[in-house]
């Protein structure tokens, strides 16, 4: 029995008393201190050990007000609740100045016991950002973690963590260009209209994990989450590839969302930029502001299905040379080329502002139309929302 695999929101006093009554013992998933680290700097240092030896293994729960005993679980001993929001700000202080690169996902939170105490539960994603090295006080040390508990990395395991960190960013790049050829062959799960195409794709990291699967049915009743883009109404049905919705003119569909079982979104759209006679224009705000509310939409449901960030977001723009921007003073712009594969853009937290996200990508449509930027946001980089 551990608490790993139960959302932190929902773990109670209950849940840390079974690990007392079924005698868990601390393992590679989970570590059990009677109390939190004090401000010395050595305390300080072996708590970034353990935090950033979950991070680079595989993830896991640092309990703080657990006694243990030869790391079997023997008490709920608790911690004083007087200052708890303080002493969750100061551990997240301490992981933030002394871990690098930073842990996505990673959270406290307190659990109230009977006797007015607390327990302080920190959970520590796999990061697919490791590996983690704690730099604090002079120290420069990466930790990982087996069953018998944390170790100092070796140079060649080292060198084996670098290169699955380049291995899983790969993985994502190469995923997308083996969707965008079949979008090109045509090879898409529904038949589209031949209209220029807008494709957003959501991957996250984990998606190559082995046996990285998730129940799309927590989902499929997510009527706003999983609205494919530009559609008031749409059809639904399970692909070999996962949970499809998608929006049917008279004939061919204009909009489809894939949600694979490993967790990544594909987003196709084909009406936004549909030709009207001669005129072959780029809406920028309407287009700009739905992408940025569908990527939010779908990011949520990512998060309830589980998944952890961080995630690659990866817009790309075919079919689209000659079209111009829709500002009368760009009106003589064009995009210089059919096909936009626009570069990826990392989002360590879901909760991530969709605008913010967006704009060095909507950056990259304004320069293939000749211009520095995207003009819909001001000098700060703010959207403009009127």
């Amino acid at each position: 029995m551990t608490l790993k695999n139960k959302l932190l929101d929902l773990i109670t006093e209950a849940d840390l008393q079974g690990l007392i009554e079924n005698r868990v013992r601390e393992a590679k998933a989970l570590d059990y201190k009677r109390a939190l680290p004090d401000k010395s700097e050595r305390q300080k240092r072996e708590f970034l050990y353990d935090v950033s030896s979950f991070a680079n293994a595989s993830g896991g729960d640092l309990i703080f007000g657990v006694t243990e005993i030869d790391g079997v679980a023997s008490e709920i001993s608790g911690l004083e609740s007087g200052n708890v929001d303080e002493d969750i700000l100061r551990l997240e202080s301490i992981i933030r100045d002394g871990i690098e690169p930073r842990i996505s996902g990673l959270v406290i939170r307190a659990v109230s016991l009977q006797t007015t105490k607390v327990v302080l539960i920190v959970r520590i994603p796999k990061s697919f950002a490791s590996p983690h090295v704690v730099k604090y006080d002079g120290t420069f040390k990466f930790y990982s973690r087996t069953s018998a508990g944390k170790y100092q990395i070796d140079v060649a395991e080292l060198r084996t963590l670098f290169a699955l960190s380049e291995t899983a960013v790969d993985r994502v790049k190469r995923f997308r260009m083996d969707r965008l050829s079949k979008i090109f062959a045509s090879e898409t799960p529904v038949q589209m209209i031949k209209n220029p195409k807008l494709v957003l794709h959501i991957i996250p990291v984990g998606a190559f994990e082995s046996g990285a699967r998730f129940d799309l049915s927590a989902i499929a009743d997510d009527v706003g989450g999983t609205r494919p883009m530009g559609c008031g109404g749409w059809n639904t049905r399970y692909n070999f590839d996962g949970l499809l919705n998608y929006g049917r003119g008279q004939t061919d569909a204009f909009s489809y969302l894939q949600i694979f079982y490993h967790g990544a979104v594909e987003a196709l759209q084909a009406s936004y930029l549909e030709p009207r006679g001669e005129s072959r224009v780029f809406r920028s705000k309407t287009i700009e502001d739905a992408l940025a509310k569908d990527l939010s939409r779908y990011m949520r449901v990512q998060e309830k299905l589980g998944i952890e960030p961080p995630l690659f977001v990866m817009l790309t723009l075919l079919g689209v040379a000659g079209y111009r921007l829709d500002r009368s003073d760009f009106d003589d712009h064009t995009i210089d080329r059919n096909d936009l594969i626009i570069p990826e853009v990392r989002v360590d937290e879901v909760s991530a502002n969709a605008h913010e996200v967006m704009r060095p990508i909507f950056d990259s449509i304004w320069n293939a139309a000749g211009c520095s930027r995207d003009m819909n946001y001001d000098e700060d980089g703010k959207w403009i929302s009127k």
